[in-house]
């Protein structure tokens, strides 16, 4: 259970909000680089409750600024992006990515002060497919989070977005919620279904293990544990990092190389996004005769309505609340347990439908949530201690940090500790680590 006063603590992330401010601390994925292009039509964006224009100049550099001109508070949503600048079709006023006014064509020669006009801009970075911005107040930038997907060749990179109608902390706490894997997601499974090679099927034999958590440089992770074979345990490790990023354990520990980001647009939408190695080794997908999972036969695909240039129109499932996410409760009955078509849209219909934001102090907590409570813990003093004392959060000033952080599965011997276990799998684990420079301040193609 969660009181109201820290669900609200958790959960609010507009300006000035504690939560919000200790967000903008960090680099955030904004919006995908193919989003964008040279003099294209600018893009609305909602990011932490602010409303926001993103664009890409005659140059190719990205700009996010506030929408409204600084002149007379018009949308430069409806400007022309030409000539390395968003003009506003009101009067004309020009900005660049870095907010600066450029030019004043309805202001007479003699008494332009363009030079001391800007509009709100925040700094940018390109990655792997992925716009960052950075809306903290420091001048210098801190370095991006050195998530591991980050150092993966960009042809090896798959990135992927999809709109969640909820806040931010529901999305991020459904990821580390492993125990309802053996239910929603295979739930109509027995063991003798699956190949007898899979370790995968130690999940079906015992579908509620047991739990080590701990807190972390980077956050919090766990290790959900079962027997396998005799002498031998089944493992899952999974992580949150802050602030908002999660690697969960849909795979093979020895190359299982993703993240997660529950990026907030306002308190009651999210933004998921996530990168992955292409190459990675999945969890259970098919039966032992080549047959889909009954309700995974989709996996993760998601069908997208159009998108739409509002505020909310990006990456809109078109499975949603208003359809009932076409839950099928003939395969409901028959085949599929939940009867949702696919991995992606069962998490987001469960999700979704705990409403905008879960009242958290109606809860009933068990065992198997052991990892909620203490990531929830580790927020709750992370965003205190900022809000009173100004602590940096963990990851801002230490990204490196990052790099003890692997999720997935393997079998281990029985009898060594969870963390020795976890250790000894990292070292023999294929790494991605390598010399990309992922400070913003050192790279010219960042905004200034």
């Amino acid at each position: 259970m969660l009181s109201k006063q820290d669900n609200e603590l958790l959960c609010r992330v507009g300006p000035g909000t504690p939560m919000g401010e200790l967000m903008r601390e960090y680099w955030i994925p904004a919006c995908a680089s193919n989003e964008l292009k040279p003099d294209g039509p600018p893009m609305r964006l909602l990011l932490l409750n602010e409303k926001l224009l993103a664009f890409r100049d005659t140059n190719g550099r990205v700009g996010i600024v506030d929408h409204q001109c600084a002149h007379r508070c018009a949308s430069l949503f409806f400007g022309r992006n030409e000539g390395n600048g968003i003009r506003c079709v009101y009067h004309g006023w020009k900005f660049d990515v870095n907010g600066n006014c450029l030019d004043m064509p309805n202001v007479p020669p003699g008494h332009s002060f363009a030079d001391r006009v800007k509009i709100k801009a925040y700094k940018t970075f390109e990655h792997n497919g992925l716009v960052w911005v950075y809306m903290g107040k420091r001048e210098k930038a801190p370095i991006l989070p050195s998530l591991e997907p980050m150092f993966l060749p960009t042809d090896e990179v798959e990135v992927g977005f999809v709109q969640r109608d909820c806040n931010w902390l529901q999305g991020l706490e459904g990821e580390i919620d492993t125990s309802h894997y053996a239910f929603l997601h295979l739930g109509s499974v027995k063991e003798d279904d699956v190949a007898p090679d899979s370790m995968h099927k130690f999940a079906l034999r015992n579908r509620a293990p047991e739990y080590y958590t701990a807190e972390t440089e980077w956050g919090t992770m766990y290790a959900a544990h079962r027997p396998a074979e005799a002498g031998e345990l089944f493992m899952r490790y999974a992580h949150f990092l802050f602030p908002f990023f999660t690697m969960v354990p849909d795979g093979s520990f020895d190359d299982h190389i993703v993240f997660n980001a529950w990026v907030p647009m306002d308190d009651e939408h999210t933004m998921a996004t996530y990168v992955v190695w292409k190459k990675r080794t999945l969890a259970l997908r098919e039966l032992k005769d080549g047959r889909p999972i009954p309700g995974l036969e989709q996996y993760n695909t998601v069908p997208y309505l159009p998108n739409s240039a509002d505020w909310y129109g990006r990456f809109r499932p078109e499975l949603n609340a208003s359809n009932d996410y076409k839950i099928n409760r003939e395969a409901q009955r028959t085949s599929s347990y939940s009867g949702l078509p696919s991995l992606g849209i069962q998490d987001q219909a469960i999700i979704e439908s705990m409403g905008p934001i879960v009242d958290r102090s109606k809860e009933h907590l068990a065992l198997s949530d052991r990892m909620i409570s203490v990531t929830r813990r580790r927020l709750l003093s992370a965003v205190k201690a900022y809000g009173s004392t100004g602590e940096l959060p963990p990851g801002v000033d230490n990204p490196t940090s990052y790099h003890g952080a692997r999720s997935g599965s393997f079998v281990a011997r029985d009898g060594e500790g969870w963390m020795e276990m976890y250790s000894s799998q990292l070292i023999n684990a294929k790494r991605a680590f390598s010399e990309v420079d992922l400070d913003p301040n050192h790279l010219s193609h960042a905004a200034q």
